[in-house]
């Protein structure tokens, strides 16, 4: 996982050494030493918490430049609702649609279409009644990783259907292939990402298992590139072709909103995510059947790669809801292909990142000797030592990584302790 691309990367030179991204890590990636911080890649979920946490702006994000479209005969644009959720100012959508011909794009491809699909998909599995409830949602990347490295025991309760982003991604090939006649090989699909995680899916996660996408790019670096041409001259050749039900995907709570007569949870923001996972594994939640979970605050419109406020951007989505419900342009009513054309070709593979050996005997060992470390701190979980809580302190410690000594707070009452 280490050698996996990377979306999220530390830059030390404006670290402060503040521990705010630490704290903000919902699984611990992040230690602080020698006044910097430092992340364990192998844990990072690319939720993006920590971009938003740290004052210094020592944490930047990677995606891919404009350039890589230069690679491909023709070049598809993967459009998420939250694209339109940028341009607040401009009522008609079509036009925010069609910009994208005027940077680069042949062909635009909304995400919410995809989204559709998987609306009436779930629709008729639960009325079939053949899942294992309560049925998790696979469409936040970041969730999902999060579950499968650390709550490894609901990883069957993950859908398999294709998250909407890859069976955007299949529906474009198929309908540019028809469209053009080109190869694979000659055409290029790449997504507008609101936010890292889904970046680093493309790029070396579970979403690069396809072959589908060849690339993402930020919303912010497409929005900048609009800026550069004056969007009310733009052309109208496409109009919007998703529903209501698919643009509602781009907010907290909106995939569940399609499913009527369910019992359903929506969470968003990283630490409710947290809670909402414990309370499953512990198996609070039993009587719930559909369990939607958005890393990002207020669902996608939350991205860190998003240029609009969360909450003008959701307003502006339930206005776009409601102007494409009056237009009545859901041309997405059936299922059109086989139920196998919608689920991933692959299962998902969880990961033991928390162990402290992989030889069950000295991991054993290890555990006691975490306790008998954890007993001498004084778990303030104050983060002074670089460590986000007295645990992983103690973890560290086991683990050669640390030493009793950085405990600041032992420290001090053991220096007051000898001046006495």
């Amino acid at each position: 996982m280490a050698d996996k691309f990377r979306s999220i990367v530390f830059d030390q030179s404006r670290c402060l050494g503040c521990t705010h991204c630490m704290r903000k890590c919902p699984t611990q990636a992040i230690r602080v030493r020698d006044g910097k911080a430092y992340v364990n890649y192998d844990r990072c979920i690319s939720c993006g918490n920590c971009v938003r946490a740290c004052p210094s702006h020592a944490i930047t994000t990677r995606f891919d430049t404009f350039d890589i479209l230069n690679g491909y005969k023709y070049k598809v644009a993967l459009m998420p609702s939250v694209f339109y959720a940028q341009f607040p100012h401009i009522n008609e959508p079509e036009l925010v649609l069609n910009s994208l011909h005027n940077i680069g794009f042949d062909y635009v491809f909304e995400v919410a279409r995809a989204a559709d699909m998987l609306s009436l998909l779930k629709r008729e599995m639960f009325i079939i009644g053949d899942v294992k409830t309560p049925v998790i949602s696979t469409v936040c990347p970041a969730c999902v990783e999060l579950i499968l490295t650390k709550y490894q025991c609901l990883r069957d309760n993950l859908i398999d259907d294709l998250p909407p982003l890859l069976l955007s991604a299949k529906m474009a090939r198929d309908e540019v292939k028809k469209l053009t006649g080109l190869k694979d090989k000659d055409i290029g699909v790449f997504y507008l990402s609101p936010c890292p995680a889904k970046v680093r899916a493309i790029k070396s996660g579970s979403y690069s298992q396809t072959g589908d996408l060849n690339g993402a790019i930020a919303v912010s670096e497409v929005v900048k590139k609009l800026n550069l041409v004056d969007i009310k001259d733009v052309v109208i050749k496409d109009e919007i072709k998703a529903s209501q039900m698919g643009i509602a995907w781009s907010t907290s709570g909106g995939e569940a909103s399609n499913l009527p007569n369910i019992r359903q949870l929506a969470a968003d923001g990283i630490d409710n995510v947290v809670s909402i996972l414990r309370e499953l594994e512990d198996g609070k939640l039993s009587d719930i059947d559909f369990v939607e979970l958005h890393a990002c605050p207020g669902g996608c419109v939350g991205g860190v790669f998003n240029v609009v406020n969360t909450f003008v951007a959701k307003s502006k989505i339930h206005s776009l809801r409601r102007t494409v419900l009056q237009n009545k342009t859901n041309t997405t009513d059936k299922i059109d292909k086989p139920i196998s054309y919608y689920k991933i070709p692959w299962k998902w593979q969880t990961t033991d990142l928390y162990t402290l050996d992989k030889k069950l005997p000295v991991a054993l060992q290890k555990m006691a000797d975490v306790e008998k470390i954890l007993k001498k701190l004084p778990r303030k979980d104050c983060g002074i030592c670089g460590s986000p809580t007295c645990r992983a302190l103690a973890e560290d410690i086991v683990q050669g990584k640390a030493t009793e000594s950085m405990c600041l707070v032992n420290r001090y009452f053991d220096e007051n302790n000898k001046t006495d």
